[in-house]
C-alpha cells in the first residue's frame, strides 16, 4: 500500500484536545508517521464541531490543515455519488457522510491504513474488498 495515512474524525479530535483518553497514544503514532496525510472538508467540518467545546478547539483545528497537518481534499460529483452508495450500503451502522468520504478519499489515493479510533473502519472495505488497516493499533 501507498504511503498515504487518512486521517478520521475521531483522530484529529484526539491530537488536538489534551482532555482525550488517548491523546498521548495519538500524538505519539502522528509524530513517528513519516508519509503523506490526507482527509475531508467533512471532517474538518465534524472537528470544528465537536472541538467547539475546547478553548480554541475550533482555531486549532483550522491551523493544523493551515500548517500543513494534513491535506485537505475536496470531493468531486463522482465521490459524492460513491459516498452515496456507500451510505445506503452501510446503512445499518449507519454510516454518516464523513466516513464515508473517507472510504472514497483511500480508494482514490490507493491505502488501507486510516488514523482512526472508530471501530466502524473494521466493517467498512475499500471498492476492492480490502479491509481498512486501523492504526494506531
Amino acid at each position: 500500500m501507498a504511503r498515504e495515512l487518512i486521517l478520521d474524525t475521531s483522530a484529529l479530535v484526539c491530537l488536538l484536545d489534551r482532555s482525550q483518553a488517548e491523546h498521548a497514544t495519538c500524538v505519539d503514532f502522528f509524530r513517528e508517521w513519516t508519509g503523506n496525510v490526507a482527509s475531508t472538508e467533512a471532517v474538518l467540518t465534524e472537528a470544528t464541531h465537536l472541538l467547539a467545546r475546547v478553548h480554541g478547539g475550533r482555531s486549532a483545528c483550522l491551523d493544523f490543515f493551515l500548517a500543513g497537518g494534513a491535506t485537505l481534499v475536496p470531493s468531486d460529483t463522482a465521490a459524492l455519488r460513491r459516498c452515496s452508495r456507500l451510505i445506503e450500503r452501510y446503512g445499518d451502522l449507519p454510516m454518516d457522510f464523513a466516513d464515508a468520504t473517507l472510504v472514497v478519499l483511500a480508494d482514490e489515493l490507493r491505502t488501507d491504513a486510516i488514523f482512526t479510533l472508530d471501530a466502524d473502519f473494521d466493517v467498512y472495505r475499500r471498492h476492492d474488498g480490502t479491509p481498512f488497516r486501523r492504526v494506531p493499533a
